[in-house]
């Protein structure tokens, strides 16, 4: 009984969005009220926890609503100005093949959004500018989720690391780059096949019969681009740390991407574009725009995260200025949600926003329409992450109960650990999955289970450097399937409501990329 309640986590929300496909706010309304009944009855976890936690859930899920109306004001605002025609014929004028483009702005240009941002946000950029490329809202929103995966590990200037292994014996600056190292090693494998994973799924889900035939043309380019990717985040995690492995990878693969392509290398002369919206048309007339003034609004994306997150003046400014967290909700310590508003990803999507105007010379009106827009989008959004965060917060906080019972991700784990003994590698990264999926977060979901992972491996005399490698690599995979970001990509592409059907695109992809975290994992272990 205890498994099973610990379990109704994740039972429920599968059962309810990818069996019955229901809308993320009905599903996630009833998964939370079976996990609270559950948490109250059978783990003993008082009423007033259970309140504190919902207010933590709403709390946070306001954080993740201001970085959903941040890349949608962001979106709106630049195909008022014409930014995002001239974007979009600039990655035409690259390829007009949309295998090129998902690999080019999914994977490419949302990893290097993922090193900087993190936090669910290069989803909710990429998905809509493939959307205004002319891919379907379910191709965009589902393939933005899958390729936003190896560059998770190295996330918001490599928050999953440095603080999601932080409560590890031991944890300090070597200690993360050794597990940064580890993780590009066992990342060869992945990262490596991410590129050609976006175009199987885009031409066997998204095509128009055959399948895995389109995909094979692209076979060495996708390889290439993703040993280009693999390879320099290894050399960059040896040479620089942890902090800067998927921005400078991201960075290298699109020099790489972006020649490649323009000269046709390994690429077929004919361009696939079966995966286009019904009735969509081109813009043919050429945009009098400059594409650095197009661009110059995402370049300050990234440079004001960098800037917010590296230079250490502005950065204790951002944090400490305007900080609306919420500490020791209804008198627990242990229970609090964070919202330093002038750090937040959302903020920076904002000022990009109204940057944008004055750099491409267009009133505030255009700016006052894409909030109106924005504020529309994510309204059941807004519902169904506040259902969510309800659930993850109630399990997360479980741990504080009357029956001294160890928190339910915690029994999961310990659970899942007894039988397994040195076989445990293969199952390591779906413990992070797990994390990731309930949480929304490889942050918490490394801060949940590293410790549990280190305990296994200690106990199993495996290197637990590996072990928590690919705990790290699992947390990232979860990226794709936790439903927080699903009820965000969806948001941001029109799809409200159709949180079950992502799921089922990515999960898969999801699964797949534990495994080979695993497999490479073993491989490092038998070295």
């Amino acid at each position: 009984m205890l498994v099973l309640s610990a379990l109704s986590a994740i039972i429920a929300p599968f059962i309810f969005l990818v069996l019955l496909r229901m809308s993320a706010v009905k599903g996630m309304l009833f998964s939370a009220i079976i996990v609270i009944l559950l948490s109250f009855t059978v783990w003993g976890v008082g009423s007033n926890v259970i309140l504190a936690s919902i207010l933590q859930g709403t709390h946070k899920a306001l954080t993740i609503l201001l970085i959903l109306f941040g890349a949608i004001v962001l979106l709106e605002t630049l195909r008022g100005t014409g930014a995002v025609t001239r974007i979009n014929q600039g990655f035409r004028n690259i390829s007009k093949d949309m295998r090129v483009q998902v690999v080019i702005v999914a994977f490419l240009f949302g990893s290097l959004i993922e090193g900087a941002a993190g936090f669910g946000t290069p989803a909710v950029v990429t998905g809509p500018l493939m959307v205004a490329l002319g891919f379907t809202p379910m191709a965009a929103a589902a393939l933005a989720l899958i390729a936003d995966s190896s560059a998770v590990s190295f996330g918001a200037v490599g928050t999953p690391v440095q603080v999601g292994l932080s409560n590890v014996p031991g944890a300090d600056l070597h200690f993360f780059q050794t597990i940064a190292v580890k993780v590009t090693q066992i990342d060869l494998l992945g990262a490596t096949f991410v590129p050609f994973i976006l175009i199987l799924i885009l031409t066997i889900f998204f095509g128009k019969g055959k399948g895995f035939k389109s995909s094979v043309p692209l076979l060495l380019w996708s390889l290439m681009i993703g040993l280009t990717y693999s390879i320099s985040a290894l050399l960059y995690a040896t040479w620089f740390g942890h902090e800067f492995v998927s921005i400078l990878a991201a960075l290298t693969g699109l020099v790489v991407a972006t020649v490649t392509a323009n000269k046709g290398i390994l690429l077929p002369k004919e361009e696939w574009k079966e995966a286009l919206q019904e009735d969509f048309e081109e813009d043919e007339n050429a945009s009098p725009m400059s594409l650095l003034t197009a661009w110059a609004p995402y370049l300050v994306v990234v440079a004001l995260l960098l800037i917010t997150r590296i230079v250490t003046p502005v950065k204790q400014f951002t944090l400490n200025v305007l900080d609306l967290s919420w500490e020791g909700i209804l008198g627990f310590e242990g229970i609090s949600s964070g919202w330093q508003v002038l750090y937040s990803p959302g903020t920076v999507l904002v000022v990009a926003a109204l940057v944008a105007l004055v750099i491409q010379r267009k009133s505030f009106s255009t700016f006052a329409s894409a909030s109106v827009k924005a504020v529309g989008s994510i309204k059941n959004a807004g519902l169904a992450l506040l259902f969510t965060l309800a659930l993850v917060q109630v399990f997360t906080n479980s741990g504080i109960n009357g029956n001294e019972l160890a928190s339910m991700p915690q029994y999961i784990a310990k659970s899942l650990a007894g039988g397994f003994g040195s076989m445990w590698i293969f199952v390591a990264p779906y413990l992070g999955e797990l994390g990731s999926f309930i949480t929304g977060s490889a942050t918490v979901s490394n801060l949940t289970f590293a410790p549990v992972q280190h305990s296994i491996a200690t106990q199993t005399n495996m290197d637990s450097n590996i072990v928590l490698a690919v705990q790290v690599m699992g947390s990232s995979a979860g990226n794709m399937i936790c439903v927080h970001n699903v009820v965000a990509a969806s948001a941001v592409v029109g799809l409200a409501g159709k949180e079950g059907d992502i799921i089922r695109k990515t999960l898969g992809p999801a699964l797949l990329y534990g495994a080979l975290a695993g497999l490479g994992g073993f491989i490092l272990l038998s070295l």
